[in-house]
């Protein structure tokens, strides 16, 4: 099969291996795939990984241990764990030490013409979402997660902002992540701002009500926000969140970057200011399909090109690029 690899470098390989599926996994023939953030800073060193990559996929199942998949529409998550571990026993299985994560971690991915699976890990599509922006589920799902980690009713009782019309929020960056959490964080009610550095791409927001400003406004809103979302994938996200959060605050981490961009930052003010920080990783893909199915978040905007998987690296060359959105690989599957 034809498959995207990194392993010291990128290229397209004609006659990959075919992955073989396992007992209690489903075998899948994928349609398209997104490129994210995640991707790019593979091919940087970013967890060391080697092999196929992608994880943002939607295909049909065409074997399953559980025929009843056999040839569904799915999209699938990313973590298959060992179950059998403490972290797995406590219902934590994203955190399982011994999980392979799809084009991630010990797991080839979803550019290639096939992947493998754990079948509890894969979700039916209902009719009305087509196969475009399905590719948006995973890190929909993502945007999702927040709400599970800070939307507390406890949180006004203890005399903090919940998440709601209340509080003030932020999202920090406004590249192919940012546009989706500030979708999702508007559909709390809460007093909402995206700031970034590209008027176009927050002129996506700006069309969906959302209030917009760019970073060189920054002094405007020291210290003005319950909740900063660092969406920038960039080292210096973080200090710029520490910033604009109020004391007793709340800052979500969503970027994730190579070892070799990392740098220092000044935590003292997130002492001095009691600022909570809060990492958030993969989220509920059933929230994420039911707001795709009913129309509240808008992605068509967000897609900057699709490209056919034999033009792979071409397509990463282009996601990389400043400016650009969510870049899209089509198997041609014929589906």
């Amino acid at each position: 099969m034809r498959a995207l690899v990194y392993k010291e470098r990128l290229r397209l390989v004609e006659n990959y291996p075919m992955p073989q599926r396992k007992e209690g996994e489903a075998l899948v023939k994928v349609l398209k795939a997104g490129i994210c953030s995640t991707d790019l800073e593979i091919t940087h060193g970013y967890m060391s990984f080697g092999g196929v990559l992608g994880h943002e996929f939607v295909g049909v199942v065409e074997d399953a241990s559980d025929k009843k998949l056999t040839g569904k529409c799915v999209v699938g998550e990313i973590n298959c764990p060992c179950r059998r571990c403490e972290y797995c026993k406590r219902g934590l299985p994203n955190h399982c030490p011994n999980r392979t994560v799809l084009g991630i971690a010990g797991r080839d991915g979803a550019f290639a013409d096939y992947l493998t699976l754990p079948t509890e890990n894969l979700h039916p599509l209902p009719e009305g979402i087509d196969h475009t922006k399905a590719v948006f589920v995973e890190p929909l799902a993502a945007a999702f997660r927040i709400l599970e980690q800070v939307q507390q009713p406890l949180l006004e009782e203890a005399g903090k902002a919940a998440l709601g019309p209340k509080a003030e929020v932020a999202v920090l960056g406004d590249g192919r992540l940012g546009l989706l959490v500030a979708q999702v964080l508007l559909l709390t009610g809460c007093r909402l701002a995206a700031i970034g550095k590209h008027p176009e791409k927050l002129g996506i927001l700006s069309k969906r009500g959302i209030k917009t400003a760019l970073l060189e406004e920054l002094k405007n809103y020291e210290k003005k926000f319950d909740y900063v979302v660092d969406c920038t994938g960039s080292p210096s996200g973080l200090e710029t969140a520490i910033r604009l959060t109020k004391p007793a605050g709340t800052i979500v981490l969503k970027s994730t970057f190579s070892h070799n961009k990392a740098g220092s930052v000044d935590l003292t003010p997130v002492v001095v200011n009691e600022i909570n920080l809060i990492g958030s990783r993969c989220g509920p893909f059933p929230k994420a399909i039911e707001a795709l199915k009913r129309g509240e978040i808008q992605v068509e905007p967000l897609i900057s090109g699709i490209y056919k998987l034999d033009q792979a690296v071409e397509a990463f060359g282009f996601a990389a690029k400043k400016g650009v959105l969510k870049v899209l690989l089509d198997m041609d599957s014929g589906y």
